[in-house]
């Protein structure tokens, strides 16, 4: 009985950590309650405001599904100052990279001498409107690189896959991480493709095929493994043939790693090797060398106040949590309940995470343990095996909640629903999926017939 009460408390908590503000089209927390205890703050959002912003935006779905505009994801340099302008156009599943790009693009064209950045960004389901959509080629056929991550619902693949491809040769690079195959089949960095994959010569399906065969991973799980896979066959290679190959390596890994300084430097790599009007303009300059990506393990325990960023030992995370966070919070160690979180990496990379932090304050104010995790790819079982039990097989948490959006296995593609009946069988806790409403309003939610 106690893990359904600790249960139906996460809930609540869960259900209360965010509100729409109609002002800046955003989630954010609202009339948050300061509680102190022992000199450490926290947070209570038990005042929650929501407000219907459905009606018809320039941009936005017009309440059928989202009322997110593109327009705010554009950034224009203020002052070109000679230098050539190089325009991205991305789009992405979600908009926790909206932050690290506009910060990168900003810091680019106020510091960089050789190149300024135009950029906009779409949330994948915002090309659902037809004016949007129209926008979104507009902007594509104007723009020098394209990047495009997680694409993986079909109708909106198709019309990514139409605008792109009639531009692919006019563009300068096409950069496109885990999504469907039509649409991986886009990239394009010098002679680097991808355009075999899917087929039945590919080398890529092959090597996915067996990854499936091995342990079960979905596409995108096993696109993950290769891309990690391929830089240490191409240190081996000649640098001449390699070369492109490895920048669209080095760029994937920029892109996992998330944060503005890694966005930065995925930028200014590609504009000063593949857009034509920044390489002429800097003949006889010295090139920005690339630096390594600043990447976080690929599992691992996460708060957002502990003084290591991550915990990979789940011993040194309970040393600090239990000794230390716990008894200034105010926490009983012994008999408080844990909730175990499962989060999703690209949000804690890209610091897009006010709803997790929102969430853990919630909890903790009202006396829970947390213990939250993530998975770099998209199943979330090993980290559950490796941190929700203790060092004797008994699991450590008395409820789960998932706030990655996705299913415990597996992504947008597909999902190993075998696979993760089996670790919740064993985990035996109550388990809940609180997806984040991270392009929605609650109402829009509610009143959408495609959810």
């Amino acid at each position: 009985m106690v893990y359904f009460k600790v249960a139906a408390c996460a809930f609540l908590a869960a259900g209360l950590t965010t509100a729409w503000q109609p002002s800046t089209g955003a989630f954010t927390s609202r009339n948050s309650l300061a509680i102190r205890t022992n000199g450490v703050q926290q947070r209570s959002t038990l005042s929650m405001v929501v407000t219907d912003p459905t009606s018809t935006s320039p941009m936005g779905g017009g309440g059928m599904f989202t009322a997110s505009n593109s327009e705010s994801r554009r950034v224009v340099p203020d002052d070109v100052r000679g230098r050539p302008v190089m325009k991205v156009v991305y789009v992405v599943l979600e908009s926790q990279y909206q932050s690290s790009l506009t910060a990168a693009v900003k810091r680019i064209n106020a510091g960089s001498d050789n190149m300024a950045v135009e950029c906009v960004g779409y949330l994948l389901e915002e090309l659902r409107g037809d004016e949007a959509y129209s926008q979104f080629k507009k902007d594509v056929e104007e723009a020098n690189i394209f990047i495009g991550s997680l694409i993986f619902v079909q109708e909106l693949a198709e019309k990514v896959v139409e605008v792109v491809q009639d531009n692919r040769e006019r563009l300068d690079a096409v950069l496109v991480f885990p999504s469907m195959p039509e649409v991986m089949r886009l990239n394009k960095v010098g002679s680097f493709t991808m355009k075999n994959l899917g087929q039945s010569k590919s080398v890529v399906a092959d090597f996915m095929k067996k990854k499936k065969q091995e342990d079960g991973s979905s596409f995108e799980e096993g696109m993950l493994k290769l891309l990690r896979t391929l830089p240490k066959v191409l240190k081996f290679l000649p640098s001449d043939k390699a070369a492109d190959a490895r920048t669209f390596m080095m760029s994937f890994q920029y892109w996992l790693g998330g944060s503005p300084e890694n966005i930065e430097s995925l930028l200014i790599m590609v504009g000063q090797d593949y857009v034509k009007e920044i390489t002429d303009g800097m003949v006889g300059k010295e090139k920005m060398k690339a630096v390594e990506p600043v990447l976080l393990p690929d599992k691992a325990i996460w708060h957002p106040v502990a003084p290591s960023i991550v915990f990979e030992n789940p011993e040194k995370y309970f040393e600090w949590y239990n000794t230390e966070f716990c008894p200034d919070a105010g926490i009983d160690v012994k008999t408080a309940p844990t909730v175990g979180i499962i989060l999703q990496k690209s949000h804690i990379n890209t610091k897009d995470d006010t709803h997790y932090v929102s969430l853990i304050s919630e909890l903790e104010s009202r006396g829970s343990r947390v213990v939250a995790i993530y998975s770099g790819g998209l199943d979330f079982s090993g980290p559950v095996e490796e941190y929700f039990y203790d060092a004797s097989g008994k699991a450590i948490v008395d409820t789960v909640i998932n706030l990655t959006g996705f299913a415990l296995v597996g992504g947008p593609a597909s999902q190993d629903h075998k696979k993760a009946a089996q670790v919740l069988k064993k985990l035996n806790r109550p388990y809940m999926c609180a997806v984040p409403l991270v392009f929605q309003s609650f109402e829009e939610w509610q009143s959408s017939e495609l959810g």
